[in-house]
């Protein structure tokens, strides 16, 4: 005779259910670390289910590393583990080093980024990309920030790669990488910042649409490089000023 699968998938539910509340009880601080966890049967009345369902919700909190079974003492509350820092979580932005930091990095992708687009891309890509860097002149010449619509622009050259990785990799970094209004408000490159960065822009954008793969990687590497030229200045310049 074959198992029954509903009662399987109800069990199964149960077990989800017990071990969840157990689990938001013990985060909560509900159950202090080293505290003893009720017995099977306190659990089993307390939640109306079989001594089987707990033992389960047990296990797969023992599995999460939140409680401890003592040989003849009964589960114990362990410390709760400090999560890992995820990549780019803890970036201080307001720190020029920081951004520095990012655009060295960002620098490797979004040149190979550049030149696969110039190979790649599609006209509604190429619109996309074009739209971007319309919005970004726009703002710079209204003075407004333009940290959203840059980043924006550079999401569209990654969209262009085809490769969905570039997207994901930029996102994660964020686009507080980006903080313009920092950069207008001290560039003296010649006081015509609004110029200088247009004219970085529409050389990588003219290279991406007549398939200059390696004008493209050219003209993107000269804008990254030249940003973080530009951070590294208000670095010397800050650290001058202490």
């Amino acid at each position: 005779m074959e198992p029954d699968k509903s009662k399987q998938r109800s069990a199964g539910n149960l077990v989800a259910k017990v071990s969840s509340e157990l689990r938001q009880s013990i985060q909560a601080g509900n159950f202090a670390t080293g505290e003893k966890l009720p017995s099977e049967a306190k659990l089993t009345e307390a939640f109306g289910v079989s001594r089987t369902v707990i033992r389960e919700a047990i296990a797969a909190l023992r599995a999460d590393g939140l409680v401890e079974a003592r040989q003849g003492a009964g589960v114990f509350v362990r410390e709760i583990p400090v999560p890992d820092t995820l990549p780019f979580q803890n970036l201080d932005y307001e720190r020029i080093s920081s951004v520095v930091e990012v655009l060295e990095l960002r620098t490797g992708v979004e040149v190979e980024a550049a030149g696969l687009a110039a190979v790649r891309r599609s006209p509604q890509q190429e619109e996309a990309i074009i739209g971007c860097h319309n919005r970004v002149l726009a703002q710079l010449e209204a003075g407004e920030a333009t940290s959203e619509a840059d980043f924006a622009l550079h999401l569209a050259i990654a969209d262009a790669t085809n490769n969905p990785r570039f997207r994901e990799f930029l996102s994660m970094v964020g686009s507080g990488v980006i903080p313009r209004a920092a950069l207008q408000a001290t560039d003296t490159a010649g006081g015509d910042y609004i110029a200088h960065l247009h004219n970085e822009h529409s050389q990588i954008i003219e290279a991406i649409l007549t398939g200059d793969e390696a004008g493209a990687r050219d003209a993107m590497h000269r804008h990254l490089k030249g940003s973080q030229a530009r951070y590294r200045a208000m670095l010397r310049r800050s650290r001058a000023n202490l």
